[in-house]
C-alpha cells in the first residue's frame, strides 16, 4: 500500500554531506548525520517553495516535535460535519435507533450497530436521513433468514406482521425469498447466505433505490421514489426470530465503496483528517524501517524493512517515539486500524512465504507495547483482531481461498507475539471461533467452483428401494470418466481446504501453548477458562438461541481443537514415555467429582450434583480420600436458590420488554461489532483446595470453592503432591500419568461441546447429500419415461425434456456443493476424529463404571456423545466414507454395545430421558446385523443380565423400546416374519430406508437361548413378565379398537370432517403394539413353550386361558367380514399404513400352530380344550385365514384375505401346518359340541356370563369362574 509522506531511496547509498565535512558530534550520532537522518524520515512539505534542500534548517530532536506537528498541520481540512453535507439530517454518528426508532422485541449491540430480532418480525431504523444526493449504506449478513433490507421515512409504521417495504414509503430487499418489497413484492436480485454483505444505495436526485449483493449490482430495484420537500429516508431493517445483521454506515471503511465511482457517500463521514494523518505517519515508520544509520561511514543506507529489529539504537527509538507520540492515539479508532493500520500489516505478508519469514510484525507489535501507553495497546490490538474478524468472515469465497489465507496468516502473525497473544485470549478468545469457520457456499459460481470442479457426477443405478447401488462394475465408460473427473475435482478442492485448515489449527496451537511463561500465565490457562466460560454460556443458555454459538461455528471449531489437542498430546508422550498416547486417551473419573472442573447445571447420571454430594458422600470419603465439608452442602443448596430467584429476575423484563422496547444485546457472536462487556454469567465453580504438602498416605480433602477465573495453572497441573484436576483418584483406578491436566480439561470441554450442537449440525447438513439423492432418482425417472415416451407425443416430450433439464442444472449445482461439504465437514479426517471422540468417551464411561456408586456423578452427555457420534459415523458419513475401514471398529463396536447393555438399565442412572436414550440407542443397534453380532461377542455374564432386565415386567418400567428389541431378535424366525417392509407397502417408497424398522431381518439365535435359559430356570419372572406381556396387549389392543371406533363414524358422518392426524398416529401406534406384543408371546412360547403347556408349573394353565382368551377377541374383531376393522382398513387413510389384516393375523397364526400343531400331543390336547372352551371361540375366524370363511352373495365383490396369496412371504410348510391346524379344530370342535351338555343360567360365573362356575372363595361362599380376568375383577 502507498503512503502520503512517505520517502522512497533511490540508491542504496545516499550522503546528505561531503566526507570532508567535520560535524560536531552529540550524545547519539553526529549532528550533521542526525540532522540529515531526521529529514529523510520527516521530509518538508513537498509542494514548491523558494527553499532548496541545500539550504534546509538543520533538525534536531528538541526541534522535531514542532517540525512534526507542522507537517501534520498542512493537509489539515475542517472535517465534513453533517450540517455541511447537505443532503443528510442526524447526528455525525450515525447508529441504529433505539429509543424510539424500533418496533417488537429486538437485542441490539452496545455499539447501536448491530442488531437481532427476538419477536416475530421486529424493525428498527438509524438515526440520520437522507434527502437529497447519492448515499450508500452495508449490511453484513450474520443470518440468512427472513429479513428486509432498505430504506423507509419517519411516518411509516410497523408492526409484528409489517416491516419495511409492507408501507407505501418504504422499500425493501428480501435475499432469503429473492424478492423486493414496496406493499407489492417481485422478484428481484440473488439469494443472500451469512457471511454476505447487502449495499443499499438511494439516489434521491434520480428517485432511485438499488442493492448490490458482495459489490455486485444486482440492477435498480425502485424508480420513481417519492422525493421532495418534507420527505427523507432512513435506513431500516424488519428481521424476525433469532435472525441477524450488523450495519456499517461508514464508522468503519465500507467494504465495497461506491463513492470512488459514482459518487455515492456514506452515511457517516470518514474522519478524513485522522485519515490522512494515519498515512502519513505510516509513511514515516516505514521510512525508519527500511533506513539505517551508518556510523562508521556517516551515511544513511538503505535497507530491507522487513530483516528491521530493534536494537537499542537511541536515534531510531527517540525518532519511533516522536511518530508514536501522534500515531498512538489514532491507532485506536476503529476506522483507522482497519484501512491503515490492518492494510500495512496484510501488505507486509503478501511476498509469500511461512508466517515465520516475515518477524517483522513481531517487532511491530513490540514497538506498540513500547513505545504505546497500555490502554492504547489494548484497544488498538482488540479493534485490530476484529477488523480481522470482520474481513475473514465476510470475505467472498474465490477458487483458492485467497482471503482467508491471507486474513488467517495476518492472525497467526499477531498472535505469535506472546504478549499480545496473552492479551487477545484474555480479551475474548471466544470471538477467535470465527477464524475456525469454512462457511459453505450458497452460490456455487461466484465461489468458483465450476472452474474447480468443471465435472459433475452423481449416483445413477437404485436398488427397488432407491438406495444407492454401491457396485461400480456395471458403470459404463463413460459413467467411469465422469466420476474420476469429478473425484479429482474433489481432491483439488480438499487441498486448498487444508491449507486453511492447517492455519486455523497453528492459530489453536499458539493459544494453547503452555511454555510461554515468560510475561505472565501461559497461554494456554488463560485459553482454558475462557473456553470454560464459553461452554457455560452455551450449555446455560439453550433457551436463548441469541447467545449461542452458531452450531456451523462449532462444528469446525471442534475438529480444529481436536488435533491441537491430539498434536499437543503426542508431544507430551514423546517426552513422557510412561504417559498413554492421544490415541488412548480418555477423561478420568475424579473430574466428574472433585469440583475441579465447572459443569455448570448440567445433569449427571445420578441426578443433581448437591443431591449427589449429600447421599454418596460416604463413598467419597471411602473411595476418593474426599470429604464434602458440610458447609458446602449448605453453599450449594443456597446457590440453587439463588439460581432460581435470578432466573426468574432475568425472565421478568422479558415481559416488560415485549411491550416494546430495545434490549441491550448479551448476543455472543450474532454481529462483528465491539461493545459486548458482560457476556458471561457470574457462577462460581466449585473447586477442592488440596494441601501445599506432598500427601504421604492418602489424605482426606475438604473442599472450597474456586471461580474458575481464578484459577492458576498450580490448582489445574498441581504442584508438590497436589493431583491438581485429578485430586481424588479412585482406589481401582491406575496410578499412571495420562498427559498434560490443562489437555484433560480442554478434551472434556470437546465432549461437551459436542453434545450441545455438533451433532445436530452434522445432521443437518446431511439434508445436501439427501438432495443430490433425490434429484438424481427424479432425473433417472425422468430419462427413462423419456425413453418410453412415442414419438408422436411430441408435447410430453417437450415437457420431459424441460424437466430433465431442470433436474441436470439442480445437479449440478448441488453436486458441486456436495464437494465442499464433503471436504470441509464428512471428509475422512473429520469421520476420525469423530471415532476418536467415540472412543475417548467409551474408555471414560468405562473407566468411571468401575467406580462404582461414584459413576453417579459422571455428566449425561458423555453416553449422549457415546451414541451420537456413534450413529454419526453410521448415518453421516457413510455415504462418503465407510464406517467399517475405521481402525479397531469392530473392538469399538463391542466396547460400545457392552455399555448399552448393560447401562440401559442401570439403577445409579435415574434420568428419564437419558435411560430413554440408551434404550433407543440399544433398540437400533439390535437392527443391524453387525452391531448385532457386537452384541453378541460381549459377555456371557453381560449378555445374560441385559436380557434379565429385558424380561423385566412391564408394568414398572417404559416398556415399549424394550418389547421392540425382543421383537428384533426374533424376526425372520416367526411364522410369515421374514419381511421387511408389509406385503401392501411394497408399492410406495419408504420417507427414509435407513431408518432401522425398514432393516431386512437378523435374528440372534445366542440371544433367543439366553431368553429361553432365563424364563425355564426362573419361574415366578416368566409368570410375571408374561402377565405383564398380556396386560400391555389387552390394553394396546382394546384402545385400537376403540380409536378405529371413532374414526369409523367420523368416516360416515355425511357432512365433511377432518381426523385428527395425532389420533391416526396413536391409534396405528396401538395397532404396531399389538402386533409387537402378540410377536413376542409367539418367540415365548416358540422357545419354552413349557410355560403355558406345563401344567405342573402353578401359573402356565391361567397363562394359557388368558392367551386363548386374547387371540379369541383379536381373530373375532379382525376377520369379520365388513366389521369395523375391515371398514378402516380399506379407508386407506394417511397414517394408518402400517394397520393391515396380514401383521397381525400371521402373528395370531404363529401362536396357534405352535401350540396346536408343534407341540407334543399332551400340549396340543391342553391347549386345544383351553381354546375350544373359550365361549369366544369361532372355527370361522380360523377359517378366515385360508379364505374359507362366509362366501355368501353379500360377500361376493368383496376381495377375501388368504394365506395362500401371500407366497412370498408365508412358506409352504406354513401353509400346510394351518391346514393341518384347521383340520384338527374342525374335528375338535365337532367333539367339543356333540359332547357338550346345555348349561343354566344358575351354573354360568356371575362376572363374565360366559364360563362355567368352578371356583368358591371363602369364607364369603361367592362363586366364580377360575380365570385371571375374574378372579381379578372380584377381588
Amino acid at each position: 500500500m502507498s503512503s502520503k509522506g512517505g520517502t522512497a531511496l533511490s540508491r542504496r547509498s545516499y550522503r546528505l554531506a561531503s566526507d570532508t565535512d567535520k560535524p560536531k558530534v552529540t550524545g547519539i550520532v553526529n549532528e550533521k548525520l542526525l540532522s540529515d537522518y531526521l529529514h529523510h524520515v520527516f521530509p518538508a512539505s513537498s509542494k514548491p517553495g523558494p527553499a532548496s534542500a541545500v539550504y534546509r534548517k538543520t533538525l534536531m530532536f528538541q526541534d522535531l516535535g514542532a517540525h512534526l506537528e507542522k507537517l501534520l498541520a498542512e493537509d489539515n481540512i475542517t472535517e465534513d460535519s453533517r450540517d455541511q453535507i447537505e443532503g443528510c439530517l442526524g447526528p455525525s454518528a450515525v447508529v441504529l435507533d433505539h429509543s424510539s426508532g424500533f418496533e417488537g422485541l429486538l437485542f441490539v449491540d452496545d455499539d447501536l450497530l448491530g442488531v437481532i430480532g427476538h419477536s416475530n418480525f421486529s424493525s428498527i431504523r438509524a438515526t440520520t436521513c437522507a434527502y437529497k444526493g447519492k448515499w450508500v449504506y452495508e449490511v453484513l449478513i450474520s443470518s440468512q433468514g427472513l429479513m428486509q433490507i432498505g430504506w423507509c421515512t419517519l411516518n411509516c409504521r410497523f408492526n409484528q406482521e409489517e416491516g419495511v417495504g409492507d408501507t407505501p414509503d418504504s422499500y425493501a430487499y428480501d435475499g432469503n425469498r429473492v424478492r423486493k418489497w414496496n406493499v407489492t413484492t417481485t422478484n428481484y436480485g440473488k439469494s443472500w447466505a451469512a457471511g454476505d454483505i447487502v449495499s443499499c444505495l438511494i439516489d434521491l436526485d434520480e428517485g432511485t433505490i438499488m442493492f448490490c449483493l458482495n459489490g455486485q449490482s444486482l440492477g435498480v430495484a425502485f424508480s420513481n421514489i417519492k422525493a421532495g420537500p418534507g420527505v427523507a429516508y432512513f435506513p431500516a431493517i424488519s428481521l424476525s426470530f433469532k435472525e441477524s445483521v450488523a450495519f456499517n454506515f461508514g464508522s468503519r471503511p465500507l467494504r465495497y465503496p461506491y463513492y470512488f465511482y459514482a459518487c455515492y457517500l456514506p452515511l457517516q463521514s470518514p474522519p478524513t483528517t485522522d485519515l490522512i494523518n494515519a498515512n502519513r505517519l505510516l509513511g514515516y515508520l516505514k521510512t525508519v524501517l527500511s533506513t539505517s544509520i551508518d556510523t562508521q561511514e556517516e551515511k544513511l543506507v538503505e535497507r530491507d524493512s522487513g530483516t528491521w529489529q530493534i536494537q537499542g539504537d537511541p536515534t531510531i527509538l527517540v525518532t519511533l517515539a516522536h511518530i508514536f507520540n501522534h500515531f498512538a492515539p489514532l491507532m485506536c479508532k476503529v476506522y483507522l486500524v482497519e484501512d491503515v493500520l490492518m492494510n500495512f500489516l496484510l501488505s507486509i505478508l503478501e511476498g509469500g512465504g511461512s508466517v515465520e519469514e516475515h518477524p517483522l510484525i513481531q517487532q511491530l507489535l513490540d514497538l506498540f507495547w513500547l513505545l504505546m501507553e497500555d490502554h492504547e495497546v489494548s484497544e488498538c490490538l482488540k479493534q485490530l483482531m476484529m477488523s480481522l474478524l470482520r474481513a475473514y468472515r465476510f470475505s467472498p469465497i474465490i477458487p483458492d481461498l485467497g482471503f482467508q489465507i491471507h486474513y488467517l496468516r495476518l492472525t497467526t502473525a499477531i498472535l505469535r507475539h506472546e504478549k499480545s497473544r496473552k492479551y487477545l485470549i484474555t480479551f475474548d478468545v471466544l470471538r477467535s471461533v470465527v477464524f475456525f469457520y469454512i462457511k459453505t457456499p450458497l452460490r456455487v459460481k461466484e465461489a468458483g467452483l465450476e472452474e474447480l470442479i468443471p465435472t459433475t457426477w452423481w449416483p445413477t443405478r437404485f436398488d427397488k428401494e432407491g438406495k444407492d447401488e454401491k457396485d461400480t462394475r456395471e458403470e459404463t465408460a463413460e459413467e467411469r470418466l465422469r466420476r474420476r473427473a469429478y473425484e479429482r475435482g474433489c481432491h483439488r478442492l480438499k487441498k486448498r481446504i487444508e491449507v486453511v485448515e492447517e492455519l486455523q489449527v497453528q492459530i489453536l496451537r499458539l493459544m494453547l501453548n503452555n511454555k510461554d511463561k515468560g510475561t505472565g500465565e501461559a497461554s494456554r490457562y488463560i485459553f482454558l477458562n475462557k473456553f470454560r466460560k464459553f461452554l457455560q454460556e452455551n450449555a446455560s443458555n439453550r433457551g436463548n438461541p441469541t447467545v449461542l454459538c452458531p452450531p456451523e461455528y462449532m462444528v469446525c471449531f471442534i475438529h480444529r481443537l481436536i488435533t491441537a489437542i491430539r498434536s499437543y498430546w503426542d508431544e507430551g508422550k514423546r517426552k513422557s514415555p510412561g504417559s498413554i498416547s492421544s490415541e488412548d486417551a480418555y477423561v478420568p473419573p475424579q473430574l466428574f467429582y472433585n469440583g475441579k472442573v465447572d459443569y455448570f447445571d448440567l445433569q449427571r447420571l445420578g441426578g443433581l450434583l448437591s443431591h449427589l454430594k449429600k447421599t454418596l458422600k460416604d463413598d467419597l470419603a471411602a473411595k476418593a480420600n474426599i470429604i464434602i465439608d458440610p458447609a458446602e452442602i449448605q453453599a450449594s443448596s443456597m446457590d440453587d436458590l439463588d439460581e432460581d430467584e435470578e432466573t426468574g429476575a432475568a425472565q421478568r423484563p422479558s415481559g416488560a420488554v415485549a411491550m416494546g422496547g430495545a434490549l441491550a444485546r448479551p448476543s455472543w457472536l450474532s454481529s462483528p461489532t465491539l461493545g459486548r462487556a458482560n457476556r458471561f454469567l457470574s457462577t462460581a465453580a466449585v473447586s477442592l483446595m488440596t494441601p501445599r504438602r506432598p500427601l504421604a498416605p492418602p489424605e482426606k480433602v475438604k473442599v472450597r470453592t474456586l471461580a474458575v477465573e481464578q484459577r492458576t495453572e498450580e490448582d489445574i497441573e498441581g504442584s508438590h503432591g497436589n493431583d491438581g484436576l485429578l485430586l481424588g483418584r479412585p482406589l481401582d483406578e491406575p496410578d499412571q500419568p495420562i498427559t498434560e491436566k490443562s489437555l484433560l480439561e480442554i478434551l472434556d470441554g470437546v465432549v461437551m461441546m459436542y453434545n450441545l450442537s455438533v451433532h445436530q449440525q452434522l445432521g443437518k447438513m446431511v439434508v445436501v447429500s439427501d438432495d443430490v439423492h433425490e434429484y438424481a432418482v427424479a432425473l433417472k425417472d425422468t430419462e427413462e419415461k423419456i425413453a418410453r415416451c412415442p414419438s408422436r407425443r411430441l408435447d410430453i416430450l417437450e415437457e420431459l425434456q424441460k424437466s430433465q433439464k431442470v433436474f441436470a442444472e439442480k445437479l449440478n449445482h448441488l453436486s458441486r456443493r456436495l464437494a465442499w461439504i464433503n471436504a470441509t465437514i464428512y471428509s475422512k479426517e473429520k469421520m476420525l476424529d469423530v471415532y476418536w471422540l467415540l472412543k475417548v468417551c467409551i474408555r471414560t464411561i468405562e473407566h468411571s463404571d468401575s467406580t462404582g456408586s461414584l459413576f453417579a456423578f459422571m455428566p449425561e452427555f458423555y453416553l449422549n456423545v457415546a451414541m451420537n457420534s456413534y450413529s454419526a459415523l453410521k448415518n453421516y458419513f457413510s455415504p462418503s466414507n465407510c464406517m467399517e475401514e475405521l481402525p479397531g471398529y469392530e473392538e469399538t463396536l463391542t466396547q460400545l454395545a457392552a455399555i448399552l447393555a448393560k447401562h440401559f438399565a442401570d439403577p445409579r442412572i435415574i434420568g428419564t430421558d437419558i435411560k430413554d436414550s440408551l434404550m433407543q440407542a440399544l433398540a437400533s443397534y439390535v437392527c443391524y446385523p453387525q452391531s448385532l453380532r457386537a452384541v453378541e461377542k460381549i459377555p456371557e455374564d453381560q449378555r445374560m443380565a441385559m436380557m434379565r432386565n429385558l424380561l423385566a415386567p412391564y408394568e414398572q418400567r417404559p416398556w415399549a423400546q424394550t418389547n421392540w428389541i425382543l421383537v428384533r431378535l426374533w424376526r425372520g424366525c416367526g411364522f410369515g416374519y421374514r419381511y421387511t417392509r408389509l406385503p401392501h407397502l411394497l408399492k410406495t417408497k419408504p420417507e427414509d430406508a435407513n431408518l432401522p424398522s425398514l432393516q431386512k431381518p437378523c435374528p440372534s439365535l445366542l440371544l433367543q437361548r439366553h431368553m429361553a435359559e432365563l424364563l425355564s430356570q426362573d419361574k415366578d419372572m416368566a409368570a410375571s413378565f408374561l402377565n405383564s406381556v398380556l396386560n400391555q396387549l389387552n390394553w394396546a389392543f382394546s384402545e385400537f379398537i376403540g380409536m378405529i371406533q371413532e374414526i369409523q363414524q367420523a368416516a360416515e358422518r355425511p357432512e365433511r370432517n377432518f381426523v385428527d392426524t395425532r389420533q391416526l398416529k396413536v391409534c396405528a401406534t396401538c395397532f404396531d403394539l399389538s402386533v409387537s406384543l402378540l410377536r413376542v408371546l409367539e418367540m415365548t412360547i416358540t422357545l419354552v413353550p413349557e410355560i403355558f403347556l406345563d401344567w405342573t408349573r402353578p401359573s402356565a394353565e391361567l397363562l394359557l386361558r388368558r392367551l386363548a382368551q386374547l387371540l379369541n377377541q383379536v381373530l373375532n374383531r379382525v376377520t369379520a367380514e365388513r366389521n369395523l376393522f375391515d371398514r378402516v382398513v380399506n379407508l386407506r387413510l394417511p397414517g394408518l399404513e402400517s394397520v393391515d389384516h396380514y401383521p397381525i393375523l400371521v402373528a395370531v397364526s404363529g401362536i396357534l400352530v405352535r401350540i396346536l400343531v408343534d407341540s407334543d400331543k399332551q400340549g396340543i390336547s391342553r391347549a386345544a380344550s383351553v381354546l375350544l372352551s373359550d365361549p369366544c371361540f369361532q372355527l370361522r375366524s380360523i377359517q378366515y385365514l385360508l379364505g374359507e370363511g362366509d362366501t355368501g352373495a353379500a360377500s361376493a365383490d368383496h376381495k377375501h384375505f388368504s394365506l395362500h396369496t401371500y407366497t412370498d412371504y408365508i412358506s409352504t410348510e406354513e401353509e400346510q401346518k394351518v391346514e393341518q391346524m384347521l383340520t384338527f379344530l374342525t374335528e375338535e370342535s365337532k367333539q367339543a359340541a356333540a359332547s357338550t351338555a346345555p348349561t343354566s343360567e344358575d351354573d354360568l360365573c356371575p362376572i363374565c356370563y360366559a364360563h362355567s362356575i368352578s371356583a368358591i372363595f371363602k369364607p364369603c361362599s361367592h362363586k366364580s369362574f377360575t380365570t385371571i380376568y375374574c378372579i381379578k375383577t372380584w377381588t
